[in-house]
């Protein structure tokens, strides 16, 4: 009998290995959530692309960008630096900040035509104004002003938010130390310092004259995930929003060398 019952129970199949199953899920989730990525927004200069992964910036995700100081110079740099990069993709762009205090000649000057801007002053509700910005896909980005500190936490939530809807969020930090760096992490993709320089005067004759020349900047990649960091000289971005390098420094090296 014992036999009898042996036989006729059905034969049971080997357990499958567990790494197996664990490449099918992966196989699974890569094709669940497989999308075509969005190419980066280069800037367009050899040198400063080649340290940004994928030669540009990555368009749903955060950065950073502050000014060299509390100089007011340093931070319209930084607000034009900002200007200029979203003047080169399409949409309007939800400007936020925590006090009205924008310039919109200084975006027009980049290439931001101030018809493009939705300006919010949001108070001490910036972040999450942003936060909600950048869920709408319609739009070219979301330029956040904080004066404050910014808690990884919070950084990672706009970045997450930048994820999910392909729109760039652009965090503009007003510095309250004296060298501009910014306190702490953060989830930010790249993380940008700009300072204002002398422009060379335009008459060879009048050298004490300034200003005839574009406005210089000192750009400095403190930080890039996946790629690399470096410093250029650059001049700040005009009507099209493109930066360019010095004329001097167009065919050779930067005046500050990248770092790796």
């Amino acid at each position: 009998m014992q036999q009898l019952q042996h036989a006729t129970q059905p034969a049971l199949r080997p357990a499958p290995r567990l790494d197996s199953l664990r490449a099918t899920v992966a196989r699974m989730e890569r094709r669940a959530h497989q999308t075509d990525p969005t190419p980066p927004l280069p800037f367009g200069l050899d040198m400063l692309d080649a340290a940004l992964p994928g030669g540009g910036l990555a368009l749903g995700a955060m950065h950073e960008v502050v000014g060299a100081g509390p100089d007011l110079l340093h931070a319209a740099g930084a607000a034009r630096f900002a200007a200029g990069i979203l003047a080169r993709l399409p949409g309007p762009v939800l400007w936020v900040m925590e006090r009205a205090d924008l310039f919109a000649p200084g975006l027009a000057s980049a290439g931001l035509h101030p018809d493009r801007v939705i300006l919010a002053r949001a108070g001490r509700d910036t972040l999450l104004v942003a936060e909600e910005g950048l869920r709408h896909r319609g739009l070219a980005g979301v330029v956040v002003e904080l004066s404050g500190p910014l808690s990884l936490t919070a950084s990672r939530r706009l970045h997450l938010a930048a994820q999910a809807s392909g729109v760039m969020a652009l965090v503009l930090r007003r510095p309250w130390r004296a060298d501009g760096l910014p306190h702490g992490a953060t989830a930010a993709a790249t993380r940008w310092q700009v300072a204002a320089l002398p422009s060379d005067p335009g008459l060879p004759h009048a050298p004490g004259m300034p200003g005839l020349r574009p406005v210089r900047w000192r750009l400095d990649l403190l930080r890039c995930r996946g790629g690399r960091t470096g410093s250029w000289v650059v001049e700040a971005c005009g009507a099209t929003g493109h930066i360019s390098m010095v004329p001097p420094l167009a065919d050779g090296p930067a005046a500050l060398a990248c770092t790796g």
